[in-house]
């Protein structure tokens, strides 16, 4: 990223006399297009998500120690995986890439291809490890661009639906994505998401394949309205105008032939109380927003229940809206 806005923005900004050396972050999973709002409204999850161990050592360069939960799919080359690569990144426009050490611990405590933005959750984790390693010279709208450029490494497209909500917390809306314009909404209280992750593979880039190129005015404007509905309803806490907004007309017909029983769990979803229902990301994860966590547990169980019937094994995460983002943990060794 050298020779942009960005890294020219944060030149100087290292100093490490507020240091520490080593730290532990959590970043979290996020439920991307909020139904309604393809690639421009996302809001994070309590769990599940990631975590990242990072060390200063004396031996300049970025090196991954290990990765855990990965079932060995990730790289461990520090110029392959978007961790160690976005690290990377950031400390070359820092201009001390040749002067420090760091070794990272990557615990993946989601499933990769899950639709829970678990590159994103990864990288944001990594960036804010060594943010914090450092003694937290930029703030998080400086490294917004490095993590987006995460999953522009990770899955071919630079979006920040995922990571904006990880790195912020809440509930974001991308105004701009060209020129990064990130805005935090409000989060009524009660808000909670019972996620069921179906065992089956949904590639993103392939879900994003079938995406048309072009869509009738009259269903854009169903969705505008749609996604003005959800945003007014988040500033008037009316879950009622919540649930009634989060329908999709443009991706969701789509992509749900790619999730077996999609509509049959959307039924399911909706007659035992739940708001709205609808895929997280590019799926194959399924979300339902409910108002309350007692809902969201009985609609996952009974998802749950009606995926096994057909063979179908599922993971489930019943969660509020994480509010705060990634945050340091304390050392357990």
């Amino acid at each position: 990223m050298s020779n942009n806005k960005v890294s020219t923005s944060i030149e100087g900004k290292a100093d490490l006399s507020h240091a520490v050396d080593k730290i532990r972050v959590f970043a979290p999973a996020t439920v991307a297009n909020m139904i309604c709002g393809f690639d421009i409204l996302g809001f994070a999850v309590d769990h599940p998500g990631d975590e990242v161990k990072m060390y200063k050592v004396p031996t300049p360069g970025v090196r991954i120690r290990s990765i855990e939960g990965d079932d060995g799919r990730l790289p461990l080359d520090a110029d392959k995986n978007t961790v160690s690569a976005c690290v990377k990144m950031l400390l070359r426009d820092l201009g001390i890439l040749d002067h420090i050490g760091i070794e990272i611990e990557l615990i993946k405590h989601m499933p990769i291809g899950s639709g829970l933005g678990s590159s994103s959750a990864s990288t944001v984790a990594g960036l804010f490890a060594i943010n914090a390693l450092l003694g937290f010279p930029l703030t998080k709208d400086e490294l917004m661009p490095y993590c987006v450029e995460g999953e522009r490494l990770a899955c071919g497209h630079g979006h920040a639906d995922n990571v904006a909500p990880a790195l912020m917390g809440g509930v974001t809306l991308i105004r701009g994505q060209e020129d990064l314009d990130v805005i935090k909404l409000p989060v009524p209280p009660k808000l909670y998401a019972g996620i069921v992750f179906p065992q089956v593979d949904v590639p993103t880039r392939e879900a994003r394949q079938l995406i048309k190129d072009k869509v009738l005015l009259k269903d854009a404007v169903v969705q505008w309205g749609n996604i003005a509905g959800l945003i007014a309803g988040l500033f008037q806490h009316d879950y009622e105008l919540i649930g009634r907004s989060m329908h999709d007309v443009l991706i969701e017909p789509t992509r749900a032939i790619l999730i077996p029983e999609f509509y049959e769990m959307k039924r399911i979803a909706l007659e035992n109380g739940a708001l709205s229902f609808g895929i997280s990301g590019s799926g194959p994860s399924v979300v339902a927003i409910t108002k309350g966590e007692e809902i969201a547990r009985i609609v996952t169980e009974k998802i749950k229940a009606h995926l096994s019937a057909r063979d179908i094994e599922s993971y489930q995460y019943v969660s509020n809206v994480n509010v705060e983002g990634p945050k340091v943990l304390p050392f357990n060794d």
